[in-house]
C-alpha cells in the first residue's frame, strides 16, 4: 500500500510532495511508472506529487472504462506476508485519435480506500494493462494489482482497519511524448472511471479442528476443540478470531456431505471446545461463515474411529 501525500492545490498552484523522483531532462516517449501517472492523473484534480511545480492543466482523455472487474468479482483475502496477485479486466472505449498502444499511454486500475479516487491516501495501482483491439475505438484489457500487506519501512502495509469495503477506479493517462517526470500537463490526457467496482478485502483466516480420544467406544465422549484465528495486519502475525459462531459439523464415513450438529463460539483468544457423544464411524468438522472483514473457512475434517 502507498500513502498517496498530496494536498490541496492554493491560489491555483499545484501541490508539492515528495512521491516522484526529481525531474529530469526530457526523454521523448518513455515509458511512465505508476507515480509519474499518479501526478498527472492527480492534476486532473488540481493536486498533484510531482517533485517540482509543472505547467499546465491535463486535458480530458477520450477514454472511459466499463466491465471492470476486480479479483473476477470475488474478494480478495491477504494473509500477513505473501503478496496477493489480483487480477483485473476492463474494457476501455477510446476516441480514434487515443493510441492506446503508445509506449508511453498507461491504462490500469487503482484499488483504494478512501471516498474517491482524488482524495484517497491509500491505494494500489495495477501493472499498466495489456490491451487487445476489440474495434477501432474499443480493447479489452487485463492487468494485475499486486497487494502486499507488509511491504517494508519504505511503503505503507495493510492495518487491521483496512479490511472491509474498498473502491476501484479504472483511469487512463495518454503522456504524448511529453516526459512522464517533468510534463507540459496541458499536452497530457488524463481520463478517469471512478467506483467502477466495489471489491472487500479480507484478513485470511484459519480453522483447525481435533476430535478425540481415537478411537473411541460408541457411547462415549468425543471432546472437539479446534482454533479460529485470522491475519492481524497489524503485527504481521496470526490472532485468535473472538467471541464468532462457528458450526460443528460431522460426515459419516460412507458420505460426502456435512450436517451441522451445533453452534458454538470461539473463545477470547479464538479457542473451540465442545462434546458429543460417539455413534459412528466419521469426521467431524469446525465452519465458520465468515464475516465482512473476514472470510468463511472449514477445517479439514478429523476422523473418529467408533468401536
Amino acid at each position: 500500500m502507498r500513502i498517496r501525500a498530496t494536498v490541496a492545490a492554493v491560489s491555483g498552484a499545484l501541490a508539492l510532495s515528495a512521491l516522484a523522483v526529481p525531474a529530469a531532462q526530457a526523454d521523448t516517449s518513455r515509458t511512465p511508472d505508476t507515480s509519474d501517472v499518479h501526478a498527472a492523473a492527480q492534476a486532473a484534480s488540481g493536486k498533484a506529487a510531482f517533485a517540482t511545480a509543472v505547467d499546465g492543466t491535463p486535458y480530458a482523455l477520450d477514454a472511459s472504462f466499463s466491465n471492470v472487474k476486480v479479483n473476477k468479482g470475488k474478494n480478495i483475502v491477504v494473509g500477513t506476508t505473501s503478496v496477493v496477485k489480483v487480477p483485473v479486466s476492463f474494457t476501455l472505449t477510446h476516441g480514434a485519435d487515443v493510441d492506446i498502444h503508445a509506449v508511453d499511454f498507461f491504462a490500469g486500475v487503482e484499488l483504494y480506500k478512501g471516498t474517491d479516487f482524488y482524495t484517497s491516501e491509500f491505494w494500489y495501482d495495477s501493472s499498466n494493462a495489456t490491451c487487445t483491439d476489440a474495434s477501432a475505438t474499443v480493447a479489452s484489457c487485463t492487468a494485475t494489482i499486486a497487494v502486499d500487506p507488509a511491504p517494508g519501512d519504505d511503503e505503507w502495509g495493510l492495518l487491521n482497519s483496512d479490511a472491509g469495503s474498498w473502491k476501484a477506479a479504472g483511469f487512463a493517462v495518454a503522456f504524448n511524448n511529453e516526459d512522464p517526470e517533468n510534463p507540459n500537463l496541458d499536452n497530457v490526457g488524463v481520463a478517469v472511471t471512478d467506483k467502477a467496482a466495489a471489491p472487500k478485502v479480507q484478513r485470511l483466516s484459519k480453522l483447525t479442528v481435533n476430535a478425540s480420544p481415537e478411537p473411541v467406544k460408541k457411547g462415549k465422549t468425543i471432546t472437539v476443540t479446534g482454533k479460529l484465528s485470522r491475519a492481524n495486519w497489524d503485527t504481521d502475525k496470526y490472532a485468535g478470531y473472538a467471541t464468532q459462531s462457528v458450526k460443528l459439523q460431522f460426515r459419516k464415513k460412507s458420505s460426502s456431505t456435512y450436517t451441522t450438529v451445533k453452534t458454538i463460539k470461539s473463545n477470547s483468544t479464538g479457542n473451540l471446545s465442545t462434546t458429543v457423544k460417539a455413534s459412528v464411524d466419521g469426521y467431524f468438522r469446525y465452519s465458520f461463515a465468515g464475516t465482512t472483514t473476514t472470510p468463511a473457512v472449514s477445517a479439514t475434517g478429523d476422523f473418529v474411529d467408533v468401536k
